[in-house]
């Protein structure tokens, strides 16, 4: 085993983690095999590409100068917190990369302090060296200052430093020198991150991961920590809940480049697949037959906010989706819970509704459009944080909040935060810009990044991360201004759109069509006004001047998904199927409407 090599890498969102794992693939020569070329070649999944993030944690293996080099893709977003925890229980060592330009960001932070606590020995690369006004450098002190604020050991402090580009495919120690490759990174993680760790004892592998086959079914990923693993063998399954099950591995697979390879038998210190072992979960053991031993469950950080998923009851369902009953619905979601760990699921008091709590507003938005995709039609409520009572107390998540702005847009960002019951931390002046440090309620989060980017012309770069429980901070005001509702169902007309533009803004262009209680707009006042946009002009043979002048709207205003989620009031939902987003009341008819808030506000 000490010709393994099992590392994960760390990065925040955007600072070349993809790019890099694709020059390493390139590097290792396994393309004979398979033939893949291009970018992204580890981000497979459409939403990644999109988006340009990585959301599910990803394998693959090269051989170098004789050695079996395992690479793990984590997520950098904090919201795909439970992917990396389960990740670095697979790893030995971690790759922490590092923008040349930015230094290390909160989200490289989160990760991190979960390497450092698990005892991961870091390699540091400082990437994008060949980037204006970089300084690679500062980038180094800034690590190392974060590593002694993770509390890192005297060893973990001791950490190879190799600069580069993995857009240009080169890597080298000194950044002022370009080499012609790579090859300086392979080796130095074949000299610094430690073969994989292997006690004396029995089988032992803790489920980190799971794959799904239409011809063999579900698959166990994982790490073999001790023993060895045969095709045919009997195993015991150690379930988290104590129970233990027998059954008989019937194949086992290693990761080969970006393929997996059938192989009779498997050693302590690989990264393996395993066929045969059904009803497992995330985070149970496959252990010895005669003598199971269980290992630590992975620890996976609590859901900070909830939502509420419906079956769609609007006037338009079933249109465009092909699931859209509640049977369709829970068992998605079921499907979800066994591979996405941070995620939770609850059942309401009402049979067609669910209650789904996540990390953040894009943990679950990324969930509520694959869905979308996979052809479900799903109303989802407003997002709610998860309060806790502590000590007789009311406690409410608390998040860092980072915000890299111009410097004439500060003073905007912080009264908007402010407002938010935000508490600044720190203001650092960096070229032309500033870097402003939040400590901020995961309430004041939602919706603050579309405020944000039209304060700062959309020049702000906005993260966070959860930080822990704290006491309420108090009421946030919320959005202002009421909902322009349709009055009934038809095709928006270009002349009523035209007469009411002094009423707000709308969503919606002429010709779409609209239902009873859905919202199409944002009124200029506080309230809901209920509008008639299907009117259309009555003719008459008298002509008259300037009164049939064409009708000029300005472009509607449109949502992304996350944008919708944080738009809606409480007593709003959002309506996702295959083709569309629309808005609506909970309660489409005006007269329930008022009833509702009668019932409400004499309660």
């Amino acid at each position: 085993m000490t010709n393994i090599r099992n590392v994960a890498i760390i990065a925040h969102v955007d600072h070349g983690k993809t790019t890099l794992v694709d020059k390493i693939i390139h590097t290792g020569k396994i393309f004979k095999e398979h033939e893949v070329t291009g970018e992204l070649i580890m981000d497979n999944n459409d939403l990644e590409r999109e988006r340009g993030i990585t959301i599910l944690a990803k394998n693959v293996s090269i051989t170098y100068k004789g050695y079996k080099i395992n690479v793990i893709d984590t997520p950098g977003h904090a919201d795909f917190g439970g992917e990396v925890e389960r990740v670095l229980n697979m790893a030995d060592g971690v790759l922490l990369l590092v923008d040349a330009f930015e230094g290390p960001m909160p989200q490289t932070r989160f990760v991190l302090q979960k390497a450092l606590e698990m005892g991961k020995k870091a390699v540091v690369v400082i990437n994008k060296v060949d980037k204006p006004n970089c300084n690679p450098d500062w980038a180094h002190e800034q690590v190392f200052d974060l590593m002694c604020s993770l509390d890192a050991t005297e060893e973990q402090l001791e950490f190879p430093v190799i600069y580069g580009s993995a857009k240009n495919g080169w890597m080298g120690h000194d950044w002022k020198n370009p080499t012609e490759d790579i090859t300086t990174l392979l080796d130095d993680i074949i000299k610094h991150i430690p073969e994989p760790k292997i006690s004396e004892g029995t089988l032992q592998m803790l489920v980190t991961s799971l794959d799904y086959s239409n011809f063999i079914g579900r698959i166990a990923v994982g790490r073999l920590t001790r023993g060895k693993l045969v095709a045919g063998m009997s195993v015991s399954l150690c379930k988290k809940d104590g129970t233990i099950q027998k059954h008989r591995v019937k194949q086992i697979f290693v990761f080969d480049g970006l393929a997996k390879k059938e192989a009779k038998e498997v050693f302590a210190g690989d990264i393996c697949a395993v066929v045969g072992v059904e009803g497992f979960e995330i985070g149970d053991t496959i252990a010895d037959n005669e003598n199971p031993e269980p290992l630590d469950p992975i620890a996976i950080d609590e859901p900070t906010m909830s939502m509420t998923f419906t079956i769609n009851d609007s006037p338009f369902f079933g249109q465009e989706g092909k699931f859209v009953t509640s049977r369709h619905v829970r068992e998605r979601l079921e499907k979800e819970l066994e591979k996405n760990l941070a995620m939770r699921m609850e059942e309401t008091g009402s049979a067609d509704s669910f209650m789904v709590f996540g990390r953040g507003v894009l943990h679950l938005a990324v969930l509520i459009e694959t869905m979308r995709r996979e052809g479900y039609e799903v109303q989802i409520g407003q997002p709610r944080v998860i309060v806790r009572e502590i000590n007789g107390a009311k406690h409410e998540p608390i998040e860092e909040l980072t915000i890299d702005v111009p410097e004439e847009s500060s003073g905007k960002c912080i009264e908007l935060v402010t407002r938010r019951k935000g508490v600044m931390k720190s203001m650092e002046p960096k070229n032309d810009r500033f870097i402003l440090r939040f400590e901020i309620p995961s309430r004041g989060i939602i919706g603050l990044r579309s405020n944000v980017l039209t304060a700062t012309q959309g020049e702000a770069i906005m993260t966070h991360r959860f930080m822990g429980y704290e006491p309420w901070r108090g009421d946030i005001p919320g959005r202002q201004n009421g909902s322009l509702i349709v009055m009934e169902t038809g095709t928006a007309i270009a002349y009523s759109l035209d007469n009411l533009q002094d009423r707000g803004v709308f969503f919606v262009e002429p010709g779409e069509e609209v239902y009873e209680g859905q919202v199409i707009g944002e009124n200029n006042r506080p309230g809901d006004l209920v509008i008639n946009v299907t009117k259309s002009k009555k003719l008459t043979n008298m002509r008259a001047s300037g009164s049939d002048d064409k009708a000029s709207l300005p472009p509607p205003r449109r949502f992304s998904l996350e944008e919708a989620l944080e738009y809606i009031q409480e007593d709003e939902y959002v309506e996702v199927t295959p083709k569309n987003i629309r808005l609506r009341k909970i309660y489409l008819k005006d007269f329930e409407r008022k009833k509702y808030q009668k019932e409400f506000s004499m309660a």
